[in-house]
């Protein structure tokens, strides 16, 4: 048991101290130091246990199969790293350091869940096998990578977990999620602290830091960069002071930080300053959250604050069209479906595929991966089998809302596990093996044996939404009545938060739009959190709207005029969407038709310079503003790809002279596996037009520079995530510079800045893919 009464101090940075110590030359693996020198790992742990540490992390940030494909050879540093650590910590903590892959994850990219899960497991067994005592997940951009780590740690450790998670500027990871999103997967994902490291430093960090600490109701970890990383004869250095560093710290330390250390350019010096600076404080305390929050990789949705919407169109109850399209596999048909309700303004949405003729829980992995693909709203995984729900909840990135358990004992003891293994808010039905009780009583008796059953398995009754059960008053008049008692009575005695499922008042009767709407507004004045409703219905919308108005939960009433003031009616049904709207809602099944539709009318260049371009234009510019977010963006992209794939077999058929592309060099620099951010630049540039000649990851210098003079390449793209690699990058330019004089080069990656880019010698810094694309149509005159 890790006692957090104390602050707790990690170590600081270990690249950038082998690269002060001249160890670690360009493209050198840092793991490989185990092994091949030990002492160098063993003195730079000891400096840091001298300065105070109370934690200190292996060498083994990169350690992977994916690196060090050998057999045997992952447990060989493994068990180096930590054997180095351990003789150095004596009766400090000694954590397995796990980071990234290098890889984006499937469907974006052709890492497979369960395949990082293994991944990760491998190198964190070896990690207890030989003797660290906790695991730390550290520098994850990704949501689902990050997931897939934690669950690594818990199926193949029994260790103490801590995560920390990598913020841009714009308070964003890679994938999109902001600091709310990722709060809410490593809580309830079951980690021990979490937290924000590298990236940026300890100024930047604070409003980070402050709304991490905001929604967390565990321990929250700082381990900041020592500022910004800069060129300075030659040699890379931070622009922070260890001095500057402790008074930083100190300040976030005073703002409830409870565990502390350094990442980038830390040395013993920054940690030594650091825990003299703060020696006897007490973390404050950490105090219990109500929120009641559900995520995506890119959206987390608070329910409690506004009445939540909850789109049930993805149902096959009373849907033939649905029914059809669930027998024979067409997502097509589920993606039209949700896009609808996005845009009719849904802000979660309910997904059941319960059909007894299909296979459920392959179904259910299917829709839920294409619907993550197109969408970032958070999702309802609904289903009554515990084995569907724990295939859908595994793959699921982000923490679903999960329908449902019952009063049951069978239900709570197959549906908690799962909750609390894989995270989620559970809508708790007022059912039990009694049936549904006639009153709000009986109903209320069944929340709160729910409620206290979900505390012994660990859960929170933030993260329980109980549904009251709506029931048709066709058949019972008093049922309407009944179920807004018992929703009142129950969130005000039990201080749970609401749903119901609201069209079921209505069944069996004439013009259900009139009961049902009606309902639905007597319920959100009774306390209603969230309704499963269908919001492409103008009556329920109009409900909504009408009542955050009229409640003081529109400001100013902005939303309802902007709804009403021009009000138009639905948009276009499919058959007049343009293949620019195709592309920039990812409707990937569609792009081939609707091309070779306008084939029949308009030239291939006109197509992609009316339709294609400025539709990616569009999504570009929304992932710019951080209004689209990386899975969409790649979506876009490879419908895009598909329109284009159309044009090019309808050139080659017709034998059309076509001009030549222009070419462009990427590459991950030597001593660098990581190629995600190379690879999503590579699709948004070959979508633009490009011919994009990808060297790969851990590029030798020569291979670069060779590739760049044999194809008489104007502009190469150089990639790296690491600090101890940005040194193999300013060679690489270096090189290009002098055997090719001429070419420009445009670096990228989680590491750089534009200053550091000028500083060695790079001529553009692209922040992102589509910078990059700018950089390209810049370059070439486009």
């Amino acid at each position: 048991m890790i006692d957090f009464s104390k602050v707790l101090y990690f170590d600081g940075a270990m690249g950038t101290m082998l690269q002060k110590k001249g160890v670690l030359g360009a493209g050198d693996l840092p793991e490989d130091l185990n092994l091949s020198n030990p002492d160098v790992i063993y003195d730079i742990h000891k400096a840091y246990i001298g300065a105070g540490c109370d934690i200190i992390k292996t060498n083994t940030f990169g350690l992977s199969r994916l690196k060090f494909p050998k057999e045997g050879k992952v447990e060989e540093i493994a068990k180096a790293a930590v054997g180095i650590a351990r003789r150095a910590a004596g009766d400090k903590m000694v954590a397995i350091d796990i980071g990234p892959t290098g890889k984006l994850l499937a469907p974006y990219g052709d890492l497979k869940f369960e395949e990082a899960v293994s991944i990760f497991g491998e190198v964190i067994s070896f990690g207890e096998k030989y003797g660290a005592d906790l695991v730390l997940i550290e520098t994850m951009n990704d949501t689902y990578e990050l997931k897939a780590a934690i669950l690594a740690a818990k199926e193949y450790s029994s260790l103490p977990v801590f995560a920390t998670v990598t913020f841009d500027e714009a308070g964003r990871l890679m994938s999109g999620a902001d600091v709310a999103c990722a709060a809410a997967l490593m809580e309830s994902l079951g980690v021990c602290a979490m937290g924000i490291n590298c990236g940026l430093g300890p100024k930047q960090i604070k409003e980070l830091f402050t709304t991490m600490r905001e929604y967390s109701q565990i321990p929250v970890i700082l381990n900041p960069n020592a500022g910004l990383p800069k060129v300075i004869d030659g040699e890379t250095v931070f622009d922070v002071s260890p001095e500057e560093f402790a008074r930083d710290m100190h300040g976030l330390i005073e703002m409830g930080a409870n565990v502390v250390g350094g990442c980038c350019g830390t040395t013993p010096e920054h940690i030594r300053a650091m825990i003299e600076m703060s020696k006897g404080m007490t973390p404050l305390p950490i105090g219990k959250k109500e929120h009641t929050v559900v995520s995506s990789y890119g959206k987390a949705v608070f329910i409690g604050e506004k009445p939540v919407i909850i789109g049930e169109r993805i149902n096959p109850t009373g849907k033939k069209l649905l029914k059809q399209a669930l027998r024979t596999g067409d997502m097509d048909y589920l993606v039209q479906e949700a896009l609808k309700q996005v845009e009719a303004g849904a802000h979660i949405l309910d997904v059941n595929v319960g059909l007894p003729e299909i296979n459920e829980e392959e179904t259910m992995e299917k829709a839920v991966s294409v619907l993550q693909e197109i969408t970032s709203l958070p999702l309802q995984i609904d289903s009554s089998s515990p084995k569907v729900l724990e295939r859908a909840l595994r793959i699921y990135n982000g923490k679903a809302l999960v329908n449902s358990v019952n009063g049951k004992k069978e239900s709570m003891e197959a549906v908690f596990p799962l909750v609390k293994k894989y995270g989620g808010v559970v809508v708790a039905l007022t059912l039990d093996e009694d049936g549904i009780p006639n009153t709000a009583q009986g109903r209320l008796k069944i929340a709160r044996k729910i409620v206290e059953t979900a505390k012994t398995y660990g859960i929170d009754k933030k993260d329980i939404i109980v549904d009251p059960l709506t029931m048709a008053i066709s058949s019972d008049e008093s049922q309407g009545k009944v179920t807004l008692e018992a929703l009142e009575l129950i969130k005000n005695t039990l201080g749970v938060k609401t749903v119901l499922g609201v069209s079921n008042i209505s069944f069996g009767l004439p013009k259900r739009e009139i009961i049902t709407g009606t309902f639905f507004a007597m319920a959100l004045q009774k306390g209603l959190d969230a309704a499963i409703i269908n919001p492409c219905s103008r009556t329920m919308m109009d409900a909504w709207y009408s009542f955050c108005a009229l409640v003081n939960l529109d400001q100013n009433c902005r939303e309802y005029v902007k709804r009403y003031a021009d009000a138009s009616d639905e948009s276009a049904p499919d058959s007049v969407l343009t293949l620019k709207d195709i592309i920039i809602k990812g409707l990937k099944e569609k792009a081939a038709g609707k091309t070779k539709e306008l084939l029949s009318s308009m030239s291939p260049m006109d197509i992609i310079n009316e339709q294609l371009v400025p539709a990616l234009d569009v999504v570009g510019e929304g992932f710019e503003k951080g209004t689209v977010f990386l899975p969409q963006l790649l979506l876009s992209a490879d419908t895009a790809k598909a329109a284009f794939d159309a044009i090019r077999d309808f050139i080659e058929s017709s034998g059309i002279q076509v001009q030549k592309k222009e070419k462009i060099i990427i590459a991950t620099v030597k001593g660098d596996i990581h190629d995600i951010g190379k690879n999503i630049v590579k699709v948004m540039l070959e979508n633009y037009g490009y011919d994009v000649i990808d060297l790969g990851k851990d590029v030798d210098i020569d291979r670069v520079v060779n590739a760049a003079l044999e194809g008489d390449v104007s502009l190469v793209g150089l990639s790296a995530l690491m600090t101890t690699t940005v040194a193999s990058m300013g060679e690489t330019i270096k090189a290009l510079k002098l055997k090719k004089p001429g070419c420009k080069v445009m670096v990228g990656g989680a590491v750089l800045t534009k200053e550091y880019a000028k500083m060695i010698d790079a001529d553009y810094y692209a922040k992102d893919a589509m910078a990059a694309v700018a950089i390209a149509q810049k370059h070439f005159g486009r």
